[in-house]
Formats: C-alpha cells, structure tokens, sequence
C-alpha cells in the first residue's frame, strides 16, 4: 500500500511561495499573512536567489510544519 506525504515538498533545497501557501501548499495562511509572518519573524526568511526570484530552505518550511504539528 503507497501512502501520500501530507508535505508535498521536495527532500531538499528550495520552494517558492506558490509550493508553500495553500491551496498548494502545506501552509494555510494567505500572501499578506505570509509576509507579514516571515518580516516579524513567525515564518522563515527567504533566500533571493536572483532580482525577481525567491525562495525557502525546505528545511525552514519542513521544521515550520513540524512545529506547528507538535
């Protein structure tokens, strides 16, 4: 029997927003929610990996998920 994984993310590496938020992501808040998180400091910060590209450590956004599942 296959199961699914409840995260679907990459083992490692990067993920941009669109493969964290929902409804595509595993992470149930909204843009402005994100943003306003990752800038207090709640959510992980991004890496910019070029002008107009950026992105997440799957690690940051994996132990964000097991955080708020503990």
């Amino acid at each position: 029997m296959m199961t699914t994984d409840p995260c679907p993310l990459p083992a490692s590496g990067f993920v941009r927003i669109q493969s964290i938020l929902a409804p595509r992501g595993p992470i149930p808040v909204g843009r402005s929610t994100w943003w306003a998180g990752v800038k207090s400091g709640r959510f992980p910060k991004p890496v910019k990996l070029g002008p107009r590209t950026t992105a997440w450590k799957v690690e940051d956004i994996r132990t964000l998920i097991d955080h708020w599942n503990t």
